[in-house]
């Protein structure tokens, strides 16, 4: 994911690039223009009082980056979409030039999420969509904090079978449940567990040492009545 805080241009420099456009009494820009700045970027769209305002288009001369969008006293604040350098686009709210509010984001990859955003990082209610060979068609919908998967949630796998249950820090935890299209939905939960990575001493490597979470089965079921309507 880019960092599109760092594709920002500077007008508020000695030299503020070339202008063309409206300006105000005080010769400020203001008003409707285009601007090529210093290192490049071409601005081209609303200003107030020398200030980008209004709907307006960006363009990063040097990443191919491009905003089109709403900007408030110099920058992206209201509805916009970023195309970024990696490919990756975002059609949404924004606010002190971040991703803030209710938003699209589709990845490199394919993958696309859709829900809510807090500096730049997905927070609240979201459904994030896989289309990577290995996970395709498989959707999450739940609730994120700071960028992670953490609170209640349900894992879609197609038409195959779903999981209920509670994410931390990106990781499935405590009790859950299965539910199958066959008719039958299993109960457990899952528990964190230590994985070491590298193979130690032998080869010179470090053991590392990641958290997972694995599968502790109790006892399989018949559908509930709400269970089945998940699962039509």
């Amino acid at each position: 994911m880019s960092d599109d805080e760092s594709m920002m241009g500077d007008e508020n420099g000695p030299y503020l690039g070339e202008y063309e456009g409206d300006r105000n009494e005080e010769g400020e820009r203001h008003g409707e223009g285009k601007a090529v700045l210093p290192n490049n970027d071409v601005y081209k769209g609303g200003y107030e009082h020398g200030l980008r305002h209004g709907f307006g288009e960006y363009r990063w001369k040097n990443t191919g980056a491009r905003y089109i969008g709403e900007y408030h006293r110099g920058k992206r604040n209201g509805n916009g979409k970023m195309y970024y350098p990696d490919g990756s686009v975002y059609e949404g709210q924004w606010a002190d030039n971040q991703r803030n509010g209710t938003g699209n984001y589709v990845y490199p990859n394919g993958d696309a999420f859709s829900g809510g955003w807090m500096n730049n990082l997905r927070h609240g209610q979201g459904s994030y969509k896989y289309t990577s060979t290995s996970h395709s068609g498989t959707v999450f919908n739940g609730t994120w904090v700071n960028g992670k998967a953490d609170g209640a949630g349900k894992l879609t796998h197609g038409d195959s079978h779903d999981y209920q249950g509670s994410w931390q820090d990106d990781l499935m935890i405590g009790p859950g449940k299965y539910i199958f299209s066959f008719g039958a939905e299993q109960h457990g939960e899952y528990v964190p567990v230590e994985q070491e990575q590298g193979t130690g001493e032998d080869d010179g490597e470090d053991v590392k040492v990641k958290m997972i979470s694995k599968w502790r089965a109790h006892k399989i079921t018949s559908l509930t009545v709400d269970a089945a309507q998940i699962v039509e």
